[in-house]
């Protein structure tokens, strides 16, 4: 069966969802899941098959760039378009397409900390992050109910994604150390920073102040910007580093200059 028949059935199944009691909805869900799991699979393997020359980590990666472009560009249409906004109508109930955008990242989130633990390339607090993002929308699911902040919450982490995955790719084809790579560093810096903490601080008041959301949803938002906070640290540390790393290399650009010229430049 090739992708485009699964999503085909995906959608056919999700459409359905509302016509089956809670127990036949939740077997639907589950076999949604398993087929988008499945896909992913199947796509890895896909690239692993013609592009073998590269190695595991960047066919995975791979995915994880088409992940993060397609969920972002779902989730932006829930939030903007579908609605409804995230802001002020927290807790209402699931849609079609919110829950087509959770099942989609749910079969990827499994797919991934499958594939994070049996090469061990990350460490605990990326594996949290998957699971905390596989329970949150397990919970989601199961409840029926508060979908549109979950798509909110894959749009803000998931925005950063295409150019985290842009400087691993950088690095790997020796093109980081460019004007190129200095823009999508601080490009990421300065998304990250806005997205999780100031949006996500946002979203997150709005959550714990409306009646509407069930207190372990309310819960799962309170630990979720808690582990973005973890991530910020780390952040902060690199953009040090960083900024280190650049006055260096303008002082050494100056040295050059004042050996060649005998001046640091222009004098009147």
């Amino acid at each position: 069966m090739t992708t485009d028949k699964l999503f085909e059935c995906l959608a056919l199944l999700l459409i359905s969802l509302f016509l089956f009691s809670l127990e036949d909805r939740m077997a639907v869900l589950v076999v949604c899941a398993l087929l988008c799991l499945f896909s992913w699979v199947s796509l890895y393997f896909f690239l692993c098959n013609i592009n073998g020359s590269r190695g595991y980590e960047w066919n995975c990666r791979l995915v994880t760039l088409l992940h993060g472009i397609l969920v972002v560009c779902i989730t932006a249409y829930i939030g903007y378009v579908d609605g409804p906004w995230p802001f002020t109508y927290p807790g209402t109930k699931n849609t079609p397409l919110q829950i087509s955008a959770m099942v989609l990242s749910l079969g990827y989130f499994i797919f991934d900390m499958g594939w994070c633990v049996y090469f061990r390339t990350e460490g605990p607090v990326m594996l949290a992050h998957h699971t905390m993002s596989i329970l949150g929308i397990l919970l989601t699911l199961w409840l029926g109910e508060s979908g549109i902040e979950s798509c909110a919450v894959l749009f803000g982490s998931e925005i950063t994604n295409p150019l985290l995955q842009a400087r691993w790719f950088l690095k790997h084809t020796g093109h980081y150390e460019t004007l190129l790579g200095n823009v999508v560093d601080v490009l990421f810096v300065l998304l990250f920073v806005f997205m999780r903490i100031f949006v996500g601080g946002t979203m997150l008041y709005c959550e714990l102040i409306s009646p509407r959301p069930r207190f372990f949803i309310k819960c799962g938002g309170v630990a979720m910007y808690a582990l973005s906070w973890v991530f910020m640290v780390d952040i902060v540390r690199f953009a040090i580093r960083k900024s280190k790393t650049w006055h260096k290399q303008l002082g050494e650009h100056r040295e050059v200059r004042v050996a060649a010229y005998g001046h640091e430049g222009k004098t009147e």
